[in-house]
């Protein structure tokens, strides 16, 4: 078999097991420890009183779209019975509850925004249905779930459903690796639940208004938050380089941790039980310890084995430069210096770049590879600490998505910006204790040029009112306006005054007297001269 053959082959059957063991090592994650989702995200009905509940309803959150963490969605809910998978099938004027006809397009009124549109589940995929969804104008969403929980009898009672037709957990609401455009959030409602919602707006033709809210857990006066990535997962690499700043300036009472994500090579089987590595160079120590192949291909380019040896590399820079202050200034500077000299093919892995890099942050880099060898290596088939405890971390999180923040322990969700990480740290602080520069940022629509200048260049109002202009800057304007129509109003005036002097000064120089009369010297023009201090009464 040719070589180039092989490798291919060699590729797909490592992938295969490796992508196997994620499969594997997710399921008994979620098994062992529940579902990682520690958002304190609340859906309560607070019209009318009689769907009211206490506690609010059990829901699901969507892993896409952007929640405004320490706020609140609190709005009119329409329900469509259409599946909203097409956009170009979206119409507004349908729907429920009914609203007043327009008598020029003989149509419902379409949905008044800001409204939360409920949706119901089944035909494409939950970011689809929310893109449509926000394209329409909604500020929220629910889907109806068209299922019953096995263990539910109330709802398989409810619903004449049988232990054939239904489910044995929740869906999670993930992303299919579209919904970086999606803003808005989105909940997953029990169907049950969802039916009174729908009973009311369509069978009863009565407004229902839906509260989505989200705080994060409050501890004490400090925050502290992870980022969970690899060195070669190329959606956070922007973030680190702008966040650098913003983390400096949160100071110690925000607690920052790294964390590596590599997978288990003996789960994913990439480890036979007499040692051997069966997935090459995707794995260090025997094949220990894995990482995917960013370019998926294994003759060339990086490999997962590099990838696992820059993590490990960065966990101990965090270990001895970050770890102790959780700010890690000096590990921050190694992020910025190492995308900007060694992130690319041919430099990744280059023990003369990372010697720069060392250079460049002020790092001593034997220290550094000596924390590397204490921890167990990466040649021989040994176990590593450091890394056995990002996998065991990996497992008790839940993680099976990169990158992933947590702010207090809870998943942050939607876009991993600087504004959306920012303001959900800022949220996790109680209240009063949260660092000048969450009260100076928060409102800013881009914090980190606040960060870096000291201020926001709008007021809050200016700045969640998207784009508007101060008040001094449209008094000054004003005036400058008026000012300006005032002396073109002016020069035209002025202008009109000859013009209508010239036009007298014609007309009177083409009257001519029959006779000169009493005044033989009198001329005609003597009055365009005088101006208006003559009569042409006498």
């Amino acid at each position: 078999m040719s070589r180039p053959i092989a490798s291919s082959l060699l590729s797909v059957l490592t992938m295969q097991a490796i992508l196997a063991g994620i499969l594997c090592s997710s399921s008994s994650s979620v098994n062992a420890w529940g579902t990682p989702d520690n958002v304190s995200s609340r859906l309560q009905v607070q019209v009318p009183k009689s769907l009211f509940r206490e506690k609010g309803y059990d829901h699901r959150e969507a892993l896409f779209g952007n929640p405004p963490y320490g706020g609140s969605i609190a709005q009119n809910v329409y329900y469509t019975d259409s599946d909203f998978c097409d956009a170009s099938s979206v119409d507004p004027t349908t729907g429920y509850p009914s609203r007043p006809v327009d008598p020029v397009t003989n149509k419902q009124q379409p949905w008044a925004p800001p409204f939360i549109l409920m949706i119901d589940r089944g035909s494409c995929s939950f970011v689809q249905k929310v893109r449509n969804a926000q394209h329409a104008g909604a500020a929220g969403v629910l889907i109806a779930d068209n299922l019953c929980l096995c263990s539910d009898a109330a709802c398989l009672k409810m619903t004449n459903e049988t232990f054939q037709n239904c489910q044995n957990a929740e869906p999670i609401m993930a992303d299919d690796g579209s919904g970086g455009d999606i803003t808005i959030p989105a909940f997953l409602m029990f169907k049950q639940d969802a039916q009174g919602i729908i009973q009311e707006v369509k069978g009863k033709n009565s407004p229902v208004q839906v509260e989505m809210s989200w705080s994060l857990p409050h501890p004490d006066s400090s925050v502290s938050y992870e980022l969970w990535t690899v060195p070669s997962e190329n959606v956070s690499k922007e973030f680190q380089r702008s966040w650098s700043q913003v983390a400096l300036k949160l100071g110690k009472k925000a607690q920052f941790t790294p964390r590596q994500y590599i997978y288990d090579g003996i789960k994913s089987r990439c480890q036979t039980s007499d040692g051997q590595n069966m997935c090459f160079n995707l794995c260090t120590n025997g094949g220990r310890y894995c990482a995917t192949d960013p370019d998926n291909d294994l003759d060339h380019g990086i490999t997962g084995a590099e990838v696992v040896t820059e993590a490990l590399r960065r966990i101990c820079v965090w270990k001895h430069f970050g770890e102790q202050d959780g700010v890690g200034a000096t590990y921050w500077k190694y992020i910025t210096e190492f995308l900007d000299r060694c992130d690319s093919d041919d430099f990744f892995s280059n023990k003369d770049c990372i010697n720069d890099v060392y250079k460049q942050s002020k790092i001593d880099g034997k220290r550094i590879e000596q924390c590397m060898e204490d921890s167990g290596g990466l040649g021989s088939n040994h176990p590593n600490t450091l890394l056995d405890r990002e996998i065991d971390a990996a497992a008790r999180k839940g993680v099976v998505v990169l990158p992933t923040m947590f702010v207090n322990s809870a998943a942050m969700r939607g876009a991993l910006t600087v504004n959306t990480v920012f303001n959900a740290v800022c949220a996790g602080f109680q209240e009063g204790s949260e660092p000048d520069v969450c009260k100076t940022c928060a409102q800013c629509s881009d914090v980190a040029e606040c960060v870096q200048k000291g201020s926001c260049k709008s007021n809050s109002k200016s700045s969640t009112s998207g784009g508007s202009v101060s008040k001094k800057t449209f008094g000054t304007t004003l005036l400058l306006m008026c000012a300006l129509f005032g002396a073109a109003g002016y020069v035209h005036w002025r202008k009109t005054r000859e013009e209508m002097r010239e036009q007298v000064r014609g007309i009177l120089a083409e009257y001519m007297p029959l006779d000169g009369g009493e005044n033989e010297d009198y001329n005609p023009m003597d009055f365009a001269r005088s101006g208006q201090s003559a009569s042409l009464i006498s």
